[in-house]
């Protein structure tokens, strides 16, 4: 299971219905999936739950006849309602572990981690992968706290063997620095959303993923 995770962390994508420039959520989802993403995770906090679904779905189809994971963010019941693969949760959010209760064995579960405690209680609660950080300083998440840098992700490859994503503040210039900390991929918003030519951002990027974990080999 855990290799297979593996498989689908280099290039995660986490966007929102608004934000993406001139840009549909769908238009986005189809520009990064072209471009090479291999994990999208849905997150909305203020749209309607009518809009998040009918546009949850558009996104979730795209993503399947890409053959990409969809996630979503800390909703489980979203999550149920859409079929997702799985959901992504922060350590106030539900725990990871009821998450699975009501999702089954085969979904996705992720959990957030900024300290090694956070690490500890996610590992505990049965977390498929770690999303570590904010690992630079982001503007993208107003609740995210300072920025940590990769060492808590030297610190748990050290320690445990689960797949882990870097996010916070990432893009062409410092991705291959997670990677190298021991991140199985990296967690991107307006490195793909916020540029002009998405579909080129995200190809470039795991372009640049995939050199840096080969260099890991």
């Amino acid at each position: 299971m855990r290799q297979r995770i593996k498989q689908y962390l280099p290039v995660y994508l986490v966007m929102g219905l608004s934000g993406n420039g001139k840009w549909t959520a769908a238009e986005m989802a189809k520009e990064a999936l072209e471009g090479g993403i291999t994990l999208l995770q849905l997150r909305e906090k203020d749209a309607p739950l009518h809009q998040v679904l009918e546009q949850g779905r558009q996104i979730r189809d795209l993503c399947r006849k890409y053959h990409v994971p969809f996630i979503v963010n800390d909703r489980v019941d979203v999550a149920l309602l859409l079929d997702a693969d799985g959901v992504h949760v922060g350590q106030d959010d539900i725990p990871g572990s009821d998450a699975r209760k009501l999702l089954g064995p085969s979904k996705i579960i992720g959990i957030s981690a900024g300290t090694m405690e956070e690490a500890e209680y996610a590992v505990a609660q049965g977390a498929d992968y770690l999303g570590v950080g904010p690992i630079y300083a982001t503007a993208t998440k107003s609740d995210a706290g300072e920025p940590i840098g990769t060492n808590l992700m030297w610190q748990i490859q050290k320690r445990w063997s689960i797949p882990m994503v870097g996010i916070g503040g990432i893009g062409h210039d410092n991705a291959a620095q997670v990677i190298a900390a021991g991140g199985d991929g990296v967690a991107i918003v307006s490195a793909i959303t916020k540029q002009a030519a998405p579909r080129s951002a995200a190809s470039m990027l795991h372009q640049n993923v995939k050199a840096a974990l080969s260099k890991r080999i």
